[in-house]
């Protein structure tokens, strides 16, 4: 059978797709996610004041990005306005991390299989529970897949690298200072710093109150680096 002019298989054009977005994600700097003691870290190397790449989705539900800015951060309006509306038909306490996570997968699946170009990005949806150990992270990548990750998880380039050495760093139930300490130190690699103003921190502090989402200043973020 003659092929037309210009024909590209479907296995072809899925992963001319996935190359694409991956090559483009892995060009932004990482990001880190941990579970510890009192709730969820998450920490990525970013010097700007006001683009940010961690922010509160909810009372107690955060969301991440890494990748092309404007894309990550148009999927994290859009979870916010979800978010709202769930909680004002329903009850705040019906807003879960999980019901988010797949209406953002469904989305971006959409996006990657019927689009020309799929989105730059990779996001992280995190819940904090009320007890230790019912902690959440659902890692979603470009084409859609959901990831549902226990104690840490890595977005963006040079994941492998980062993951082993918080796979090194990490021990049950730390406090708040050694995670920073082992996130933080992923991030850097052995061969270099990141000063507490190139960084990006913030929490999910189970013990908060209703809104759990708080973010680490510099000068926080030195005396937890250097306890």
């Amino acid at each position: 059978m003659t092929m037309p002019f210009g024909y590209v298989s479907p296995e072809q054009a899925m992963k001319d797709r996935a190359d694409f977005a991956r090559k483009n994600v892995a060009k932004g700097r990482p990001l880190v996610a941990v579970v510890y003691e009192g709730g969820v870290l998450l920490a990525a190397e970013n010097p700007s004041r006001t683009l940010h790449k961690i922010s509160e989705i909810y009372d107690r539900i955060a969301f991440a990005g890494v990748g092309k800015y404007n894309e990550f951060d148009s999927l994290r309006t859009a979870g916010v306005r979800i978010a709202d509306l769930k909680g004002y038909q329903y009850s705040r306490e019906d807003v879960d991390a999980r019901s988010l996570a797949n209406a953002y997968a469904q989305h971006l699946g959409q996006i990657f299989t019927h689009e020309m170009k799929p989105l730059e990005v990779e996001i992280l949806v995190a819940e904090v529970g009320l007890e230790v150990g019912t902690d959440q992270l659902f890692h979603i990548l470009y084409d859609g897949t959901v990831v549902d990750e226990q104690r840490f998880t890595v977005l963006g380039g040079d994941a492998d690298t980062i993951s082993d050495r918080i796979k090194a760093a990490y021990t049950e139930a730390m406090a708040l200072g050694p995670a920073v300490r082992a996130a933080v130190g992923a991030l850097a690699g052995p061969d270099r710093q990141i000063s507490p103003s190139e960084l990006e921190v913030a929490v999910l502090d189970r013990g908060n109150g209703r809104r759990a989402f708080r973010r680490l200043d510099p000068p926080e973020l030195t005396t937890l680096l250097s306890t």
